[in-house]
């Protein structure tokens, strides 16, 4: 794999409906794809920063100067690549910057399947045909506004509700959906919003029998994680916590995590979510496949990781019409009334980005070559 040219191509989707997590709310998902341009390919990748700092330190304009001042260049010099694990170890000296660097890698990704005619899946080492999906529900205004969406997506067939939490909203909205819903798999997501003070909030939570609880504690925190599961049945999951397949290795010998999430962004790519798939798959840890308000882009590569064995817990990658009036690829990414997606079968990503709905959505483009 050779790059003759490589695009960054910022874009803006506007959410069907505000998406309330304990950082805030998103009306409005900036983000960029990359394109990776050789004599007769185009690889597609896509930055999952936000626009603010506040998921991580990351964020789009961030990513794009590292992509463009260090990254882009670093991968004209080194020349032609056998393989997407090598970009991981020419990074490398580049310390964290995981969501710059998982855009430019996941292109690659689909560049390299497509050379070979096979799906990305298929390239990583997935053998699912169809995998299991849930959704993410963020802070509502009202506890019926929460049924009703609940309803709605139980309705479609999602196979796990994810319901986002902060103090003040917690207890009473996981009790009162677990009283209205009896035994659906629920699970609820902090971000960090708690300390190991609220203690008494996780044991009422630890009652529901919820399928975990999803980074209670602060953001960069292994210790005092496993001081709370030390004391709940419950499992904690860790996200924000874990960055690489270091991170995941201390987390699981210190006892801080029963599952991990796995976004492909926030660890540096398709690569190094492969490494901690199989570190936790020795270790007998369930993972799962986090979401961040992807375009179909993005979403193309969560299930192609998803297609992966130790995959078994259903994971955020809903359909395109979760979020978006109109996605950017052709097909839309659709959930089954069982609550499955198929694995893409085609070469590459699988869906096919649409060239005049990429330009409808594009805010700015950058043009780099040899």
């Amino acid at each position: 794999m050779k790059a003759d040219k490589i695009v960054l191509r910022k874009m803006q989707l506007n959410l069907k409906a505000p998406f309330q997590t304990s950082f805030g709310v998103t009306t409005v998902k900036d983000f960029y794809v990359t394109e990776v341009h050789t004599k007769d390919h185009i690889g597609y990748g896509e930055c999952v920063a936000d626009i603010d700092p506040l998921y991580s330190e990351e964020t789009v304009k961030t990513c794009m100067h590292i992509s463009e001042d260090f990254l882009i260049p670093w991968l004209f010099e080194h020349g032609e690549l056998s393989h997407p694990d090598e970009i991981g170890k020419l990074f490398a000296p580049i310390r964290r910057n995981n969501m710059a660097k998982s855009a430019l890698e996941g292109a690659f990704w689909d560049l390299y399947a497509k050379e070979q005619g096979i799906p990305l899946a298929k390239a990583i080492g997935g053998t699912k045909e169809k995998i299991e999906v849930g959704v993410s529900i963020g802070i509502q205004k009202t506890l019926d506004d929460m049924f009703r969406l609940v309803d709605t997506f139980l309705n479609q067939g999602y196979r796990r509700m994810k319901i986002k939490i902060k103090p003040g909203q917690d207890v009473e909205v996981m009790t009162a959906l677990r009283e209205k819903f009896g035994d659906i798999p629920m699970m609820a997501d902090a971000n960090s919003a708690y300390t190991l003070d609220d203690i008494e909030i996780f044991k009422e939570l630890d009652k529901l029998n919820l399928l975990m609880i999803e980074q209670p504690l602060a953001h960069d925190d292994i210790f005092d994680h496993a001081k709370l599961q030390k004391q709940l049945n419950t499992p904690i999951c860790l996200d924000e916590s874990i960055h690489s397949v270091e991170d995941a290795r201390k987390a699981i010998e210190m006892g801080s995590t029963r599952t991990i999430n796995i976004k492909i962004g926030r660890v540096g790519g398709i690569s190094e979510s492969k490494r901690i798939h199989d570190l936790c798959q020795s270790h007998g840890i369930p993972v799962w496949c986090g979401g961040m308000l992807e375009s179909g882009i993005g979403r193309a590569h969560n299930i192609a990781i998803t297609a992966l064995a130790n995959f078994k817990i259903p994971g955020d990658t809903s359909g395109s019409s979760r979020y978006w009036h109109e996605d950017i690829i052709n097909p839309e990414v659709v959930v089954s009334p069982d609550g499955t997606i198929d694995v893409p079968t085609g070469a590459g990503i699988g869906y096919q980005p649409v060239p005049e709905l990429l330009d409808k959505y594009t805010v700015e483009i950058k043009e780099y070559t040899r």
